[in-house]
């Protein structure tokens, strides 16, 4: 998802861009199902609640970001949401309630994810190119890292953790749909004084996981509408990098990406309120849609599997509103299901 709020005329601009892009620059209709259908079966997903409304402020509202906590609770964050309003938000799937945790008046955040090293829960904010970290609970902001890689200010989009607490950032460069690519994948030391380039010309980097192993990234590139794979070494570095799924979205676009115990991918797409479920050797299983008839929704941009279940919750976002939706998904939760 992308581009960020700055202040009121710039906020305006920067995040209607978002909202266009927010993860991928959607031509199509609400609802539009373009593109191939492909192999294996469809899943209907089932609505769950309504989480937000359009914002007055920014015209718009794009949940991202779906995480659990410890304790089993879910948040999310709303990309668009202006100074004042709930930017990261906690919900009670079980009672279908939820209530804001954290808001501030500067960042637009991308994605949510818990580090396995210190149990915060660490931000991406795309506008202003840094990291931020939170308590558990919402409070105690913290500036984890913020500044230049290699000469370069990221656009940082979604987070992986490694086992050690590291972070694997998607960065995407920016737009790059009428130019060069300049997407990357950043490595950021647990502690955010050491950072390292792993990979780019990535064509807008955008949905981010390690596969069910830890031996290597899955990506997607939004301008491209392909998941590319690097393998990685005991030390974290790309040993090899090929193109491993091509997908066919038709009007939308490669967002997020989540795993599962199996090794399966679910990536989500941008432009179209629907996820496709890839095997790890690249053969599509599934198609994850809304029921027939949804309006108003044109966008799926990430999902998380409750750890150790197969129930998941997807974010889903267009001009009625951000939405929870959920579905049983082909096998059960792990780390690298909670979003990126």
């Amino acid at each position: 998802m992308r581009r960020i709020p700055i202040r009121p005329l710039a906020l305006l601009a920067v995040l209607g861009t978002l909202a266009l892009t927010g993860c991928g620059r959607a031509t199509g209709a609400p609802g539009d199902t373009a593109g191939s259908v492909g192999a294996g079966r469809t899943i209907r997903a089932q609505q769950l609640m309504q989480l937000t409304k359009p914002h007055a402020e920014t015209g718009t509202t794009l949940l991202e970001g779906p995480t659990f906590d410890a304790d089993g609770t879910l948040l999310v964050v709303d990309v668009t949401a202006p100074a004042g309003e709930p930017k990261v938000i906690r919900v009670d799937v079980g009672r279908k309630t939820s209530r804001s945790v954290h808001t501030d008046d500067r960042g637009a955040y991308t994605s949510a994810q818990f580090s396995p090293y210190d149990g915060r829960l660490y931000l991406t904010d795309y506008a202003h190119g840094e990291i931020v970290s939170l308590a558990a609970d919402g409070g105690d902001p913290r500036a984890f890292f913020s500044g230049e890689v290699d000469g370069a200010r990221m656009n940082p989009d979604d987070i992986a953790f490694d086992k050690e607490g590291n972070l694997y950032v998607s960065d995407s460069g920016g737009d790059s749909s009428g130019g060069a690519a300049k997407g990357r994948v950043v490595r950021i030391d647990r502690d955010g004084k050491k950072t390292s380039v792993l990979a780019d010309g990535l064509a807008d980097t955008n949905g981010i996981s390690f596969d069910v192993d830890y031996r290597g990234l899955w990506i997607s590139e939004l301008t491209e509408n392909r998941i590319s794979y690097l393998r990685l070494d005991a030390t974290g570095k790309v040993t090899a990098r090929h193109t491993a799924i091509r997908v066919d979205g038709g009007v939308a676009q490669t967002d997020s990406i989540a795993v599962d115990a199996d090794g399966n991918l679910y990536q989500a797409l941008y432009g179209r309120p629907a996820m496709v479920v890839y095997d790890q050797y690249g053969e599509r299983l599934a198609t994850v849609e809304l029921p027939r008839g949804a309006t108003g929704l044109d966008s799926a941009t990430n999902v998380a599997i409750t750890p150790g279940g197969t129930k998941a919750y997807m974010t889903v976002s267009g001009p009625a509103g951000g939405y929870l939706y959920t579905f049983d998904a082909l096998a059960a939760g792990v780390r690298q299901s909670n979003g990126g």
